[in-house]
């Protein structure tokens, strides 16, 4: 143990950030910081998101929906540059009293729905839509328990593993074996059950699908954290075939784009207010790129 090991005070006090890739956001209270009206286009849901992996769930379930045909899913999608604090505006604030992206209202609905919380939305979705959740009492009750399952463990992987490998100020290294072992812990259990289901909730894909995979199947692709070599992800075989069926779908190409604002160019749309805002040339490239 190192000679000058943090010692906690008697009561913790916030007195400056800590310092990190978030530490000008980061803070102990919650509610808004400044006034700031949320805009509102044309569709009846409005999206108010940003392309992190809990983002990418709601524009894929929407992509999703709207290549089913389902007209009513028509959205807005407006970006929140988390990094600039636009989550702490009032509006947003009102949508989602957490100040966490995504955040949707429905305004097919009077009074206008509030829905908050990734999960929440894909299962407000489902039900809406009659779409990703199967009906039979097994099959729904597998897809939930994957769903809720995505969302007990994904604040470890981001939260502890992403924080302390990728965008903590200093390496340390006990908190990233701690959280390196939790995360290839949650691809095991993933590849486990991928060894005896196409998807996660049977053989239909729904909305556990579309929970995971922007968290899990992404870091199986080695697109998240740049950690795929540092976790060996190529060895979780099932996980593997499943990520890449998955990525292959139009819509989760489409999904990965809307309130994106870094990678190439080409791979970014920072507001989607209509299908024809995606470019022919921007879905070739991206093909081309897997």
């Amino acid at each position: 143990m190192s000679d000058h090991a943090y010692v906690p005070p008697r009561v913790w006090q916030w007195e400056e950030p800590s310092g990190g890739t978030f530490a000008s956001i980061n803070r102990p209270v919650a509610g808004p910081t400044h006034d700031k009206a949320l805009p509102v286009g044309r569709h009846p849901l409005q999206l108010y998101s940003l392309a992190t992996p809990n983002g990418v769930k709601v524009t894929v379930m929407l992509e999703e929906l709207l290549a089913l045909g389902h007209a009513g899913a028509e959205y807005d999608a407006w970006l929140i540059r988390i990094g600039d604090g636009d989550q702490f505006g009032s509006g947003f604030v009102e949508v989602n009293p957490n100040s966490k992206i995504p955040a949707l209202m429905d305004h097919s609905v009077s009074p206008p729905q509030r829905v908050f919380e990734s999960g929440a939305i894909l299962l407000y979705l489902a039900e809406k839509f009659g779409e990703f959740l199967p009906g039979g009492h097994a099959e729904r009750t597998e897809t939930l328990s994957w769903l809720f399952w995505q969302m007990g463990s994904a604040p470890y992987l981001g939260g502890g593993f992403g924080h302390f490998y990728a965008y903590a100020p200093e390496k340390l290294e006990y908190p990233i074996n701690r959280f390196a072992m939790e995360a290839k812990r949650q691809l095991d259990v993933l590849d486990r059950r991928l060894a005896e289901s196409r998807f996660l909730g049977g053989e239909a894909y729904t909305i556990a699908d579309i929970a995971n995979w922007p968290w899990y199947g992404q870091l199986a692709l080695g697109r998240l954290y740049e950690a795929g070599e540092f976790l060996q992800v190529q060895e979780y075989q099932h996980l593997q075939r499943w990520a890449r069926e998955i990525d292959e779908r139009p819509a989760v190409t489409r999904g990965r784009m809307v309130n994106r604002t870094f990678g190439e160019p080409e791979t970014q749309l920072h507001e989607r207010h209509a299908a024809g805002d995606f470019d022919t040339r921007t879905q070739d490239r991206l093909d081309a790129d897997r």
